[in-house]
């Protein structure tokens, strides 16, 4: 199936290139905020953020006053990114030496007693400087210590999105104890544009405390040396997703697979089996290494041995030998497939990989941006990393069809977000006059539109769009409107976006409102438009019209669905009587019919069917055929529902 989104890039090798003290570009941009005391780091996977944080924590034990650097991550694995570095043989003025003693991401619990009284030890000592840990551990040292206790510490928080202000996440809960009521200093990173929840990370208070440093994905892939371009592609099967996977697993080509969880739809329940028919779809299973946990599977076609390690192991001493083994890899001929199901998400770095095949829509963005991220990586074994979604496809005898269909939408949803993400950045402002100044390299002046009144608007504008255009996505009216339902582009430019707007930041006054609403929308219409130059005069491309640049105003942009393509997409990806079964849903979901009406209309639905040998259309010009169309759904939906019951 063709790639709903495929980008391609410059490889300038920008952002690999590093400056006289070590520093790769957005290690450098980081490293220039190093006196804030509230920092908030939002860059890719793998822009370096392990070592920015390095930098930043080594600039403050020698030159600010701080006497303690506490680095919590979210799981175990993620631990060995702050091993010790040399970072004084590339220019910089002092190396990373934490003490083996204080990395608390080693085996056992990450609540257990012995490491919390490590950390306490750890914040005894006066002469010890570095702690590593998990953001478990910190929550159970935490809450047995005074925040003064942390007075002059910096606390990094690594993949800072699963923190949220939510009263229940007691790690956001601890993080705003501290804010309040000591001096530390605070870093936090995330590798996401997304939140991990409805919830945000701070409450906007705290986040005003902060001083944040974003470097996007076109910067750090535009940069790349050796990787060119990038898909995001969905593959759509009926049955059981094993078979589909057997389809398109290509072992030539260096893989994460992540199975679905045993609670989603697409898993059989029994996640072992699930490997194994995997393992056998390749080949022949011919051992397995009882040092490294690699398996050798003599694949069918030409007996190639494929080195595959089982992620989805249970036996910790099993798992824990295959992490080791994956964390050391040195060669492209290590490792050709890795069958994971909860990990290799996050801060896992294997940049050999090439394809990252998913299983299922996962319900969270942050989680999808985090597994594009283990295939982008810069490696000279690649010029393309892909990413393949394998999505069910609704069935319309299928109790679970209205799942199935909402799972499909926020794939292609989801895609499209990262298709924005993805596009070089626009810097817009308003054209006052024919006489105005020239435009610089990606700036685009556009008529009528509102420049930002506050600070509050640059700042949502600078650091929050793709957040916004998350929750605009996702929402369900606008699920149905950009999927079969017709619904004019004004009303969800107009109408529809603002709504989301005002319900996100309800500090906003209603002028406020409309300058970001101007500006999403003004963002998502351009960043897929095609821009052509004829002569001395550009012309852009929205939807199927061109429009001179010159001409270009806010009432044009206004007209355009900047996200009609996901019913394109829709329309291409799955055959008719797929499409079909996907548009009665949508439809079933806002049709106000009850069965008195229903009883009425049977019979003249019968006839019409005799009369003309097709079914009312709810497609008609005419009103009443499309009332009976309408009545065919609500009696089809009513009879699914029945049968569900029993």
């Amino acid at each position: 199936m063709p790639n709903i989104v495929e980008v391609n890039y410059h490889q300038t090798g920008q952002s690999t290139v590093t400056n006289p003290m070590g520093m790769r570009e957005m290690q450098a941009k980081a490293f220039e905020s190093r006196d804030a005391q509230y920092l908030l780091l939002k860059a890719p996977p793998a822009s370096g953020k392990s070592r920015a944080l390095m930098f930043l924590a080594l600039d403050k034990l020698t030159n600010q006053g701080i006497k303690k650097v506490i680095v919590a991550v979210p799981e175990r694995s993620i631990g060995s990114s702050f091993d010790r570095t040399d970072l004084m043989k590339h220019g910089f003025f002092a190396n990373w030496e934490p003490n083996d003693q204080y990395n608390l991401c080693t085996s056992g619990s990450d609540g257990s007693k012995s490491k919390v009284e490590a950390f306490h030890n750890f914040m005894r000592k006066p002469n010890e400087r570095i702690l590593i840990c998990t953001h478990a551990t910190l929550r159970f040292a935490c809450e047995e210590l005074e925040e003064t206790v942390f007075n002059n510490t910096l606390i990094a928080i690594d993949e800072f999105h699963h923190v949220s202000a939510d009263v229940n996440n007691r790690l956001g809960d601890l993080l705003r104890n501290i804010i309040d009521k000591s001096t530390a200093h605070i870093i936090a990173m995330t590798g996401s544009y997304f939140r991990g929840d409805s919830v945000p990370i701070l409450t906007p208070e705290d986040e005003a405390r902060f001083t944040k440093v974003t470097y996007n994905y076109y910067q750090q892939l535009n940069g790349y040396r050796y990787l060119k371009s990038l898909g995001i592609g969905y593959h759509f099967y009926q049955g059981r997703y094993m078979t589909a996977i057997a389809e398109i697993l290509d072992t030539d080509k260096k893989t994460i697979l992540h199975i679905p969880n045993v609670n989603a739809g697409e898993s059989t329940k029994k996640k072992h089996d699930e490997v194994d028919f995997i393992l056998d779809s390749i080949g022949t299973v011919t051992g397995q290494d009882p040092l490294s946990g690699v398996i050798y599977v003599r694949r069918a076609s030409d007996e190639k041995i494929i080195k595959v390690a089982d992620l989805v192991e249970d036996n910790p001493k099993e798992r824990d030998k295959i992490v080791a083994y994956l964390r050391n890899i040195k060669s492209v001929d290590d490792m050709d497939l890795i069958i994971a199901l909860g990990m290799a998400k996050e801060g896992f770095d294997w940049p050999y990989c090439e394809h990252a095949l998913t299983v299922g829509y996962r319900g969270s963005l942050t989680e999808i941006i985090q597994i594009i991220g283990r295939a982008t990586r810069d490696s000279d074994n690649k010029t393309h990393a892909q990413f393949t979604n394998l999505i069910a496809q609704p069935d319309a005898a299928d109790d679970l069809v209205k799942l199935s269909v909402n799972n499909m939408l926020k794939a292609i949803t989801a895609s499209l977000l990262m298709e924005q993400v993805l596009a070089p950045n626009w810097s817009f402002k308003t054209k006052k006059s024919d006489i105005d100044m020239p435009t610089k390299p990606g700036e685009l002046k556009i008529r009528g539109l509102k420049e930002p009144s506050s600070k509050r608007v640059k700042e949502i504008i600078e650091s929050d769009l793709n957040d916004l255009k998350a929750a605009i996505l996702q929402d369900d009216q606008i699920m149905k409107a950009i999927s079969g339902q017709v619904v004019e582009p004004e009303v969800i430019n107009k109408v529809l976006t603002p709504k989301i707007i005002r319900v996100k930041y309800p500090e906003l006054s209603e002028e406020e409102v409309e300058e970001v609403r101007q500006y999403v929308v003004t963002d998502s219409v351009i960043k897929k438009a095609e821009i052509q130059e004829q002569g001395d005069k550009r012309f852009i491309k929205m939807a199927d019209q061109f429009v001179n640049l010159d001409d270009l105003h806010i009432d044009l942009i206004d007209q355009v669905n900047p996200f009609q393509r996901a019913f394109e997409v829709l329309s291409k990806s799955v055959d008719t009587r797929v499409l079909k079964v996907i548009q009665e849903t949508i439809h079933a979901t806002r049709i106000k019919m009850d069965f008195e009406e229903a009883k009425i209309l049977w019979p003249k639905i019968q006839e019409f069917v005799k009369t003309f040998q097709k079914e009312p259309s709810i497609n008609s010009n005419d009103p009443l055929e499309r009332r009976m169309g309408e009545c065919l759904i609500y009696l089809k939906e009513e009879k699914r529902k029945r049968q569900a019951n029993g």
